[in-house]
C-alpha cells in the first residue's frame, strides 16, 4: 500500500469516527429523552399495584394464612391500591411506541419515527 493510499484510508476512517455522533437523528434524541421517563413510570405503577405482595410475604413469614376477617392494617385500601397502579398500561404502550420509533429510525423512516415518538409522548402525558 502506498503512503498516499494509507493516508487516504486513515483520513476516511477518522472522518467516519468523527461523524458517528453526528449521525444521530433528531428522532433518536427524542427517543432517548422519553425512554427513561417511560421506564420510570412503568416501574412506579408496577410497584404501586403490587404493594400487597409485601404484606403476603410478611404473613407467610409469620405463618399467617389470613386475618380472621380483620382488615390488615399494613395493607392499603383496595381503592388506593387500584388508583396507584393507574397509568401503567399507558406507560407500557409508550414503551412499545418507542420501540417502534427505534425500528423506524434504524430503517431511516423519519416520518414513522416521529409519529411513534409523538404517540409515546401523548401516552405519557395523558393523565389516567
Amino acid at each position: 500500500m502506498t503512503p498516499t493510499a494509507r493516508l487516504t484510508l486513515g483520513l476516511s476512517l477518522t472522518g467516519l469516527l468523527l461523524a458517528g455522533p453526528a449521525l444521530a437523528s433528531p428522532c433518536s434524541d427524542r427517543i432517548a429523552k422519553l425512554d427513561g421517563r417511560a421506564k420510570s413510570e412503568a416501574s412506579e405503577s408496577i410497584a404501586a399495584s403490587t404493594g400487597s405482595k409485601t404484606v403476603a410475604a410478611h404473613r407467610e413469614g409469620e405463618g399467617q394464612t389470613g386475618t380472621g376477617g380483620q382488615t390488615d392494617k399494613r395493607e392499603a385500601p383496595p381503592e388506593k391500591s387500584a388508583e396507584a397502579g393507574k397509568g401503567g398500561d399507558q406507560a407500557q404502550q409508550a414503551r412499545v411506541a418507542l420501540e417502534e420509533a427505534r425500528t423506524a429510525d434504524g430503517k431511516g423512516d423519519a416520518k414513522g419515527c416521529e409519529a411513534a415518538v409523538t404517540r409515546a409522548e401523548k401516552l405519557l402525558d395523558a393523565k389516567p
